[in-house]
């Protein structure tokens, strides 16, 4: 973390070695896992407005690049079109978003009347237009305003910050298609073919999906690791009404605001952590797996690479992103350890393995499919108890609760009060007053109590009426949604199909077609991690899956996909997965194509849609039944409307590459400046031994960052890069042949990492008992620093002290004759060096001007440029000129 002292932050020295005691060579950034908690966090307020946005997006990469400090690459993936196969779970994501929020604003509003009308004390209604998440979506006008700023950002940093120095930054915004994961997996997976290519190369990737660990095993690098935000549940969040933490809008009571500190001084704060971050290390899972996945006396040679990619395989039918998870396979209830062990049974008998570099043996997956088949019914038998065991323990938690509870708790001035509690208790007025309220409430409740048969009138007295129906909130079993299927009564098959698919079971015709797409489907996935995308056009049309014993004769269903097609355009993307509530984000007359009755593709834009909870608890959780996009109809409808498109739009609308930039020190740099000065418009190979051995190709951009070129501010407090001796050029991945296969092996000369688990760690209770805990650090020996609390009290009362021998300090004391200066203690921590760079432009405070907006917070940064001296990170020698890691040093000492 940047340390701040008097508001000011003095920037981190990332060209230090890594406090992790690990160096990273590339980092990779899945972009919008940072752009979502950045535009909209779900536990601090959100920024007031776009420019804000960008800031704390700016802010995110730097915590992140702190944190991982890589040496050689920086790649920044940005979701851009997606394969037709996705769009259907965007489409589904973005109109329940839709509906969600549309019904939270009408609910909010409802309350905030009631609680008015009652008399309740709210702040006023702040004027500020809902943010649409649903315009982090590549075509939209955020979208290509943020990509601006990340130009910007990049220009800036390569200008000012030392670990920047020898970095090449590769930036794949929402023009290029591609989902940013896969972008990125598609990169490491052509470098990996290149003959200058590292075999051990030390890759960290940030981002939040699970699916990532699986992109990350299938790499088959050695030294893989994720990062991703530290997942702390229920985290306390404040009332959208009140502002006020401890309830939400449903239960505000519109009660006036107690006093935050003694002179309110923490009115506007939260009670909430920084945000910590979790390495996820890809070769410890391995160790795990290839304990695990072991086996003995097989017919062929056992390969461990070969069963990891077969469990990455058998993981998609618990769920993926584009198919819906088998009706018996349920991650929570074990399942992929019951693929796993019929896995291991069934694999003597199918005579090799599952996959291999992305494809598919069917033969083989259908003895596994079957197998699981077999257990199905016990499967669905045994979740009916579990659910009703689970229910039973519930019900009985409630009674007693209720059991135990006091019978009588006085409230008003007479309330209890918890210990610690900031306010102090009000003052008794009027006691007698409430004493008799208090014997009259009890007398009621002891009235009604004594006799169960009695009912209320409005006004709260006994009625002879006859007894009252217990309210469903005060029963003792939550309402449950109809199940209609029953999985765990005989006929569960027929009743699934009549009920999902309005069909019957015994048409064999209609639930082949259902399992030939789903394997379709299983054989596009595999196909997309291991080798890019197979088809830009493929989707599985339907909502639900099949049953894993339907998967017979699956062995000789084709699973080719067409050559040669193209995704989507930014805007038909749009129109594919936006709902009518975001037209705003289309052009006027695409817009009216949502919400125009006799619009030939209105059927696509249902207001309202049914949501199918599936077994499942949660609305969330559910099923969102909206049509399909007709693709021909859909491209039908837009020729009208396309020539209403500005040149603007049009821009918009095109599907553009990735960018590369460097900064003056990088050995790059020179050769591209050359490009542009001899205005060579031919494609250029990247020379390997300048850029880490990276390859591509290189051709001019239109838009060029370049040096001693003014950069200017897409964001208004931030001041333009007048200074620039960066520079940017258009970058493209190798090109290989269509039909050329990425080998998923372990490349040639890589070394396997050292192992970290112990003998104790295959226990579930280990640490002599103890329960389990994680490693915190990626060097499991060193013993954590440990400081008690008086030390941490003697550190804040130094830590704003002036430091011993400052001119002016009144510690300070002229030295006596003869006596010497004392040195200067860790003098190493800031060494002299020739290079230095300014503090980044976006950490500066802008120049004041009349009528100025305050500083913001982040902005009032270091503006000094002497206490900024960072080290030089000191590269390899060699053709490659890769840069040296700890290990490959002499010294093999302790860094601090």
């Amino acid at each position: 973390q940047a340390k701040e002292c008097n508001g000011v932050k003095a920037p981190i020295d990332t060209s230090k070695p890594n406090p992790n005691e690990v160096e990273f060579d590339n980092l990779y950034l899945d972009m919008n896992g940072i752009i979502h908690p950045c535009t909209h966090p779900e536990d601090k307020p959100a920024p007031k407005n776009e420019d804000e946005m960008m800031v704390a997006i700016f802010e995110y990469i730097d915590r992140i690049f702190n944190i991982v400090r890589p040496r050689r690459l920086l790649y920044m993936a940005i979701d851009g079109v997606a394969p037709r196969a996705k769009m259907n779970q965007q489409r589904s994501r973005r109109f329940r978003a839709s509906k969600e929020g549309m019904e939270a604003a009408e609910e909010k509003q409802k309350i905030r009347q009631e609680i008015l009308a009652k008399g309740g004390i709210l702040p006023p209604e702040e004027v500020k237009e809902r943010f649409d998440s649903n315009c982090i979506t590549p075509g939209t006008e955020f979208m290509d305003n943020l990509a601006k700023c990340l130009r910007y950002y990049i220009a800036d940093r390569l200008n000012s910050d030392p670990g920047w120095k020898n970095l090449t930054i590769i930036l794949s915004d929402a023009s290029a298609p591609g989902e940013g994961e896969h972008k990125i997996m598609d990169y490491i997976r052509r470098q990996r073919a290149q003959p200058n290519h590292d075999p051990n190369t030390h890759h960290c990737l940030c981002g939040a999906d699970a699916d990532l660990i699986m992109l990350g095993l299938a790499t088959h690098e050695p030294n893989f690791t994720i990062i991703r935000e530290e997942f702390k549940p229920n985290k306390p969040k404040p009332c959208g009404l009140c502002n006020q933490m401890g309830h939400e809008v449903k239960d505000c009571q519109g009660l006036p605001r107690e006093k935050q500190g003694k002179h309110d001084q923490f009115a506007d704060s939260l009670p909430m952590a920084e945000q910590e971050f979790i390495f996820i290390r890809l070769c410890v899972l391995r160790e795990y797996l290839e304990r695990e996945l072991t086996m003995a006396s097989l017919p062929f040679t056992f390969d461990f690479e070969r069963s990891v990619d077969d469990w990455v395989f058998m993981c998609f039918f618990v769920g993926n992103d584009f198919l819906p998870h088998l009706p018996s396979l349920e991650i929570r209830e074990g399942a992929i350890d019951r693929l796993v062990n019929i896995y291991k049974n069934v694999v003597h008998k199918t005579g090799g393995y599952l996959t291999e570099s992305g494809f598919v043996n069917l033969q083989r997956v259908q003895m596994i499919m079957l197998a699981v088949g077999e257990v199905e019914d016990s499967i669905f038998k045994k979740r009916k108890d579990d659910d009703d065991n689970f229910k039973r323990r519930q019900k009985e938690k409630r009674k007693r609760l209720k059991r135990d509870q006091p019978s009588f708790i006085p409230g008003g001035q007479f309330s209890p009060q918890a210990l610690g509690n900031r306010s102090s208790p009000q003052a008794i007025s009027n006691p007698r007053q409430a004493a008799f309220e208090m014997r009259m409430h009890d007398r009621q409740n002891s009235t009604t109590s004594s006799s169960p048969n009695t009912s209320l009138t409005s006004d709260g007295s006994p009625s002879l009426a006859g007894g009252i129906k217990r309210k469903a909130e005060d029963s003792d079993s939550e309402p449950e949604p109809e199940d209609n299927i029953r999985l765990w009564e005989t006929g569960w098959k027929q009743r699934y199909y009549k009920n999902k698919f309005d069909v019957d079971a015994s048409d064999e015709k209609f639930r082949r077609k259902v399992v030939q797409s789903y394997v379709e489907g299983l054989c596009w996935v595999l196909r997309y991690y291991y080798q890019g995308c197979a088809s830009w056009n493929w989707y599985y049309p339907f909502h639900y899956a099949p049953f894993a014993s339907d998967f017979e004769g699956i062995a000789d269903m084709p699973s080719d996909f067409e050559k040669g097609s193209k995704p989507f355009k930014p805007l038909e993307q749009l129109m594919g997965v936006f709902p009518a509530a975001s037209g705003n984000f289309l052009p006027p007359t695409w817009r009216k194509l949502m919400t125009d009755p006799e619009s030939s593709i209105i059927d696509f834009y249902p207001e309202d849609f049914a949501i199918d909870l599936n077994g499942k608890k949660y609305a969330w959780q559910g099923v969102a039944l909206l049509p399909f996009v007709d693709e021909r109809r859909l491209r039908a409808a837009l020729e009208e409307v396309y020539p209403d498109l500005t040149p603007e739009e049009s821009r918009r609308n095109s599907l553009g590459g990735d960018v590369l930039f460097v900064g003056k020190h990088h050995p790059l740099c020179d050769f591209i400046v050359e490009q542009y000065k001899t205005k060579n418009t031919e494609v250029v190979d990247i020379p390997p031994e300048l850029c880490h051995g990276i390859q591509g190709k290189l051709t001019l951009n239109e838009n060029a960052v370049l040096p001693d070129q003014t950069v200017e501010s897409p964001v208004p407090m931030l001041r333009d890069l007048t200074q620039n001796s960066a520079v940017s050029i258009s970058f493209k991945d190798p090109q290989f042949a269509d039909d050329f296969v990425f080998k998923a092996i372990v490349l040639p000369g890589a070394k396997k990492p050292a192992p970290v688990l112990k003998p104790g760690d295959w226990e579930k209770n280990n640490n002599d008992g103890r329960p389990w805990r994680p490693q915190l650090d990626f060097n499991r020996d060193r013993k954590p620093v440990h400081l008690d609390q008086s030390a941490f009290r003697t550190l804040g009362m130094y830590a704003n002290a002036i430091p011993l021998g400052t001119y002016g300090s009144p510690y300070a004391r002229p030295l006596l004759s003869g006596q010497q200066q004392i040195p200067k203690l860790l003098s190493n921590l800031r060494p002299q060096e020739s290079w230095r760079g300014p503090t980044p432009l976006f950490q500066q405070a802008p120049q004041r001007t009349a009528g100025a907006a305050p500083l913001l917070a982040w902005n009032r940064m270091l503006q000094s440029q002497n206490q900024y001296q960072p080290s030089q990170y000191q590269g390899l020698g060699g053709p490659m000129s890769y840069p040296q890691r700890p290990e490959d040093r002499m010294d093999r000492g302790r860094q601090v």
